[in-house]
């Protein structure tokens, strides 16, 4: 084999490992997403983590060292497609914003409520909990700001927050989830709360 060739088989295996290594840390964070959602953090093992992805414990803390920092990285890979879907809303109209936010919370509605009855308890689901609301008011801010021009101090804030409570998640469930509207009205709902 000539030099040439061996180093490109050498590259090809180097990526081909890069991929395989990449593939098992995405398998781990989806496995853990789930868990995380599915029961409380403290009822979440590394033990069935490896199980629920086909790998071993080993590996599992190999990668991230911790079930604490398996949840921060966890959650911030939840984090980064939230974000890219919820950046998506088109400023302005409201009946798209409503619709977007709807969609982000048919996929990510019950990893929120999971997270939101924890944390009182556990500082690390608080932070992620504090960083998710903040978020949210900035999300409306941006966009909701045709809605929102012309309003300062006091009129702005309390108007940005009705905003932030209609399209908060327990305004979802309450509507989607208790009451059993449909999608479609949830929606419907959501935008002539909004007027």
């Amino acid at each position: 084999m000539k030099g040439g060739e061996a180093k490109s088989k050498r590259r090809y295996q180097m990526m081909a490992r890069a991929e395989a290594a990449q593939s098992t840390v995405d398998g781990i964070l989806n496995v853990a997403i789930e868990l995380f959602t599915e029961k409380a953090f403290e009822d979440v093992t590394l033990d069935e983590v490896a199980e629920r992805a086909g790998i071993t414990k080993r590996t599992v803390l190999r990668r991230f060292t911790s079930k604490d920092r398996l949840f921060v990285t966890a959650m911030n890979h939840a984090v980064e497609e939230m974000v890219r879907q919820r950046q998506a809303a088109p400023v302005g109209d409201v009946p798209g914003a409503v619709a977007n936010v709807v969609e982000h919370y048919e996929r990510w509605g019950t990893n929120r409520l999971r997270l939101l009855t924890q944390e009182h308890r556990i500082e690390l689901v608080a932070e992620h909990v504090r960083g998710g609301r903040a978020y949210h008011w900035a999300w409306v801010e941006q966009t909701f700001a045709p809605q929102l021009a012309g309003l300062r101090g006091p009129a702005r804030k309390r108007s940005v927050a009705a905003l932030v409570a209609i399209t908060d998640v327990y305004t979802w469930k309450l509507l989607r989830l208790d009451l059993g509207l449909s999608r479609v009205e949830t929606e419907r709902t959501l935008v002539e709360m909004i007027g």
